[in-house]
């Protein structure tokens, strides 16, 4: 039997990069998968489409994870389509990059309210309906412990969830639910490559962005989005049941 066979699973954020591939390897392994997106309906249909010519199970459903009440409804259309929940897989997020003098009240605002307020109030969302054996995952970074240019903003929000993951733990703990993070470095998504410039030395930004991401890395590459979803899901098989509060790092050895 599969790992994940009867189980249903959540992915926010999921209609592409990493966590489409979640999204995927977790039907891979079994699970019924609600596929979450916010503005991108036909890329969310694609994926549910791969899912089900794999011959797994998935659905899709819009929400924009800034917003409490739509967190809500997706978790509760979710459970209503499927009778239950077992997984949460929190991966919805947004990036910031800008100098400390540049930085507006509405950039604070649009990066917290999806990576720190967004992740908080889907695992509480999530959390009414799993009973023992359920497991949630958010999405930290190497970004809170690796000091990048102009990063602060993503940078603050990604330790609180790695702070929150650990504080949650206890209280969930209590009802044999685990709860871990996730905190990835330089991946093979549109993302990072826009982005790689802003990883190194300002003296180094004109290099190729696969050069920049590769040159932080002990192992001299970048991630694949599927090493990423490997991960997320043995956190959340029974492989990892006495893992918790745990912020583990899948960035080949940055530094």
């Amino acid at each position: 039997m599969k790992k994940l066979a009867k189980k249903v699973a959540i992915v926010t954020g999921s209609s592409r990069g990493i966590g489409k591939e979640i999204a995927m390897k977790l039907a891979q392994e079994g699970a019924r998968v609600v596929i979450n997106y916010n503005r991108s309906p036909e890329k969310a249909e694609e994926v549910v489409n791969q899912i089900q010519q794999q011959g797994g199970e998935a659905t899709a459903i819009q929400a924009d994870i800034s917003q409490v009440d739509q967190i809500q409804q997706l978790v509760e259309k979710a459970v209503e389509q499927y009778g239950q929940l077992d997984i949460l897989v929190s991966n919805a997020g947004v990036e910031h990059f800008g100098k400390l003098e540049e930085i507006a009240p509405q950039d604070f605002e649009r990066v917290f309210s999806v990576n720190v307020a967004g992740q908080l109030f889907v695992t509480q969302a999530a959390a009414r309906h799993l009973s023992s054996g359920g497991h949630i995952v958010l999405t930290s970074s190497v970004s809170a412990k690796i000091p990048v240019f102009y990063h602060t903003l993503y940078a603050a929000s990604k330790a609180a969830v790695s702070a929150m993951v650990l504080n949650l733990a206890p209280e969930l703990g209590e009802r044999g639910i685990t709860i871990n993070a996730i905190a990835p470095g330089g991946t093979a998504t549109d993302m990072a490559e826009e982005n790689a410039k802003f990883y190194t030395h300002p003296a180094l930004r004109d290099l190729p962005p696969n050069t920049v991401l590769k040159t932080t890395a002990s192992l001299q590459r970048l991630a694949q989005p599927k090493e990423i979803a490997a991960v997320v899901a043995f956190l959340v098989s029974d492989d990892a049941s006495y893992i918790t509060g745990s912020t583990l790092a899948a960035d080949g050895g940055m530094f």
